[in-house]
């Protein structure tokens, strides 16, 4: 509220002070007027104080700036710094998934998966090799089971590509590879690869039926160490997708126990890829170790290039044409020892 010396003087008439308001000492250059006298009893106090009151007001409004009222300009807030979400996705060790502003990424563009795609999430690999076919029955003698022989074209060498190697419910099959021999009418005699590959979870139930298709009441499997880790893995997910289990029923060479008995102490160890490259000598190329197909794998389902997942199904598939191969040399080695016994026991100095 805005009061002026007119409305005081008027309010100090009111209140029964007459008196006019100094002008000396509002006047510029003046000196000011000596201090009233004390009062000397609470009356002349009485008297006094609006006197004094309005003096103060008057003071308050004469030295009141009279030009329009400028407040100063506040200071400008400062910037907001914009935050660096991916730092902050670094920080907390997050996965940047894309965006507007998402930089690409560098192995995003090659996602070709070899093979055809007989189901959503599945491809079909197939590859022939020509050879001859054996024309005999094979003896199961150097895996112990005397008198026992397999028909060639009954042998199915199979190999899987798991997501670990602990095994247990939460381990899939991401590849199944299976060798056969087969007089194809186009091709002749050779042998038969054929591999399975999911690129998504869902095409397990699609990749086990089609597996279950290949097989026959007379397929004898073949694996290295497939009877104590693949089999049972691929019993489990049977299980699990509520299909009729095709595996128990048929009969199970495991090449591994052969091989160690043979040459357990001649090479370091007994690894598949140290036979076939001592026994067979068998040298591969850019392969990739069987321990780094998982991260191969669900690198290519989170996004990632599919080079090191096409390595993983070269990888799967030298392993079955080199069960084929050991399976011939385990037999031949078997039966040139049992031709020198026998020759041994016939000769004069036997």
């Amino acid at each position: 509220m805005s009061l002026s010396l007119d409305k005081l003087r008027l309010l100090r008439r009111q209140a029964g002070d007459a008196s006019p308001p100094p002008a000396a000492a509002d006047a510029p250059g003046t000196a000011p007027a000596p201090p009233a006298p004390v009062a000397a009893n609470d009356a002349q106090a009485r008297r006094a104080a609006p006197d004094s009151v309005f003096a103060w007001v008057e003071q308050e409004i004469r030295h009141k700036p009279t030009g329009p009222a400028t407040a100063e300009p506040a200071p400008p807030a400062p910037a907001l710094r914009k935050p660096d979400v991916g730092g902050l996705h670094r920080l907390l060790g997050l996965r940047d998934r894309g965006g507007a502003g998402a930089r690409p990424r560098a192995s995003a563009q090659d996602r070709h998966v070899p093979g055809e795609e007989i189901a959503p999430g599945l491809f079909l690999i197939e590859s022939f090799l020509p050879q001859a076919i054996p024309l005999q029955p094979l003896s199961l003698a150097f895996a112990r089971r005397e008198g026992e022989a397999v028909a060639p074209q009954d042998l199915m060498f199979f190999d899987t590509e798991t997501t670990g190697l602990a095994g247990g419910t939460g381990t899939r099959a991401f590849m199944i590879g299976a060798a056969d021999w087969h007089a194809d009418p186009a091709r002749g005699q050779g042998l038969r690869i054929r591999q399975l590959l999911m690129t998504t979870m869902a095409a397990e139930t699609a990749m086990l039926r089609e597996f279950s298709s290949w097989l026959r009441p007379s397929t004898v499997f073949s694996s290295y160490n497939g009877r104590c880790y693949d089999a049972p893995l691929l019993k489990t997910r049977y299980r699990l997708a509520r299909q009729r289990c095709p595996i128990t029923p048929l009969d199970h060479v495991d090449l591994l126990f052969p091989t160690r008995r043979r040459y357990r102490g001649t090479w370091e160890n007994c690894r598949l890829a140290t036979i076939e490259r001592q026994l067979l000598q068998i040298v591969r190329e850019d392969d990739l170790p069987g321990s780094e197909a998982p991260a191969a794998w669900l690198n290519y389902l989170r996004g990632g290039s599919a080079v090191n997942l096409r390595r993983v199904a070269e990888h799967n598939h030298q392993d079955v044409v080199t069960l084929s191969l050991l399976m011939l040399r385990l037999v031949a080695e078997e039966q040139r020892e049992r031709e020198t016994l026998a020759l041994s026991a016939l000769s004069p100095s036997g």
